[in-house]
C-alpha cells in the first residue's frame, strides 16, 4: 500500500466507526427533520403530494385561533408543571436521603411510576378522576360535593388533571437527578451551618440549594421541553377531540389532529411542528444562558 493510500484510508476509518450510530441518526432524525420543513413551505396532503405555497402555513397558523388556543395551553401547561417538577422533587430527594429503616421502599414507590407506561397510567388516573371514578365516589361520600366534579368533562379542569398527572409521573424521575446532586454535597457545610446555629430549614436554603441550583436549571429545562411536548396525558383522559369542544388540546394534540386520516394537512402539520419546535428552542436557550450565568 502507498503511503497517499494510507492516509486515505487513515482519514476514512473514524467515519467507517461512527456509521453504524450515524446512519439511523440521519435517517431516522436529521432526514425526517429536514422533511418536515420542507413540507411546511407545500400544502401536501396525506394521500397526494403538495405544491410550493410560500409562507401560507404559517400565516395561517399566526391567524387561526385553535392554534393559539393550543399554544396558551402549553405555555400554560409550562408555566404549571415546571415549577412543580424543579420543587417538588427537590423536597422528596431531601426526604428520601434521611437513613431510617424502610426508606430503601419508598425511593423504589416514589420510582415506581416513572417505569410505568404513559397509557397505564393515564387510564389509572382516568379511573380515578372520573364522574363514578374513585375519587368522585370519596367526595360524595364525605359529602363534600352533592355532584360529580367534572375532573375529565370540564376543559380547564381537564387540563389541571393532567398537569397533575404529569407531575405524579415526572416526580420520581428528576428525584433521582437530586440524589445524584445532592450526594455531591460536602457534609462539612451542613457541619459548619450547624455550628452557626442554622436549622433544618436553613441549611436546606443556604446549603442545599445553592449547592444543587446546577441542577435545578438542567432539570426545569428539561421538564419545560417535555411540558411542551405533552400529548398522552390529554389523550387518554379527554379522548380523541381533546376535551370538549377541544379545549385542552395542546400544540403536539393539534398537530396530530391537522396532519391524520384521509383528509390530513400534512403541510399545515408541518408548520406548526416547526412553531413548537422554535418554542421549544427558546426555552432550551433560556436554560442553556441561565446555566452559563449561574456559572459566572
Amino acid at each position: 500500500m502507498t503511503p497517499t493510500a494510507a492516509r486515505r484510508r487513515a482519514r476514512w476509518a473514524p467515519y467507517l466507526f461512527l456509521a453504524p450510530g450515524l446512519l439511523p441518526v440521519l435517517l431516522f432524525g436529521v432526514w425526517p427533520f429536514l422533511n418536515t420543513v420542507i413540507l411546511s413551505f407545500t400544502d401536501a396532503r396525506i394521500l397526494r403530494g403538495g405544491h410550493f405555497v410560500g409562507f401560507a402555513n404559517y400565516r395561517r397558523a399566526l391567524t387561526d385561533p385553535d392554534f393559539w388556543l393550543a399554544t396558551g395551553n402549553s405555555v400554560l401547561y409550562l408555566l404549571v408543571v415546571v415549577p412543580c417538577l424543579v420543587l417538588l422533587p427537590l423536597a422528596l430527594a431531601v426526604l428520601v436521603r434521611a437513613e431510617i429503616p424502610g426508606i430503601g421502599f419508598f425511593r423504589s414507590a416514589f420510582y415506581t411510576p416513572v417505569i410505568a407506561s404513559a397509557v397505564v397510567v393515564g387510564l389509572m388516573w382516568q379511573w380515578v378522576l372520573r364522574s363514578d371514578g374513585l375519587l368522585n365516589t370519596v367526595l360524595r361520600g364525605l359529602r363534600i360535593v352533592s355532584e360529580p366534579v367534572p375532573f375529565l368533562t370540564d376543559s380547564g379542569l381537564l387540563l389541571v388533571s393532567a398537569m397533575i398527572v404529569t407531575v405524579w409521573k415526572g416526580l420520581g424521575y428528576y428525584m433521582v437527578f437530586y440524589l445524584a446532586a445532592l450526594g455531591n454535597v460536602s457534609v462539612s457545610l451542613y457541619e459548619a451551618a450547624a455550628l452557626d446555629g442554622a436549622g433544618a430549614v436553613r441549611r436546606f436554603f443556604s446549603v442545599t440549594v445553592p449547592q444543587v441550583k446546577p441542577m435545578m436549571l438542567l432539570v426545569g429545562t428539561l421538564s419545560a421541553i417535555s411540558a411542551l411536548r405533552v400529548f398522552t396525558e390529554i389523550y387518554i383522559l379527554g379522548g380523541e377531540g381533546g376535551g370538549p369542544g377541544g379545549g385542552a388540546r395542546t400544540l403536539p394534540f393539534l398537530i396530530r389532529q391537522v396532519g391524520l386520516g384521509f383528509a390530513g394537512e400534512t403541510g399545515y402539520a408541518s408548520a406548526v411542528s416547526l412553531l413548537l419546535f422554535l418554542l421549544t428552542l427558546v426555552f432550551s436557550l433560556l436554560g442553556r444562558r441561565l446555566s452559563k450565568g449561574d456559572e459566572r
